[in-house]
């Protein structure tokens, strides 16, 4: 199922659209890097190219953290 999150980047609210493994993925990606989710979303959002919408760069930003640990393991 498709949710639609909130949150304040760089003290601005901004909305996006992830489905709930995603969601899932993303939360447990901050714990791992022992950072707010909040702080991982602007850190994606910051690095993301300008024609790419932010919920685009969070999928590929989990697809992309997913495949690393799976060379790493």
């Amino acid at each position: 199922m498709i949710r639609k999150h909130s949150a304040t980047l760089h003290g601005h609210r901004t909305s996006f659209t992830l489905e709930e493994p995603f969601w899932i993925e993303l939360k447990s990606i901050a714990t791992a890097r022992d950072m707010a989710l909040a702080q991982l979303i602007a850190e994606v959002d910051d690095s993301r190219s300008a024609d790419s919408n932010l919920s685009s760069a969070l999928r590929m930003y989990v697809l992309e953290w997913i495949k690393a640990e799976k060379n790493r393991g």
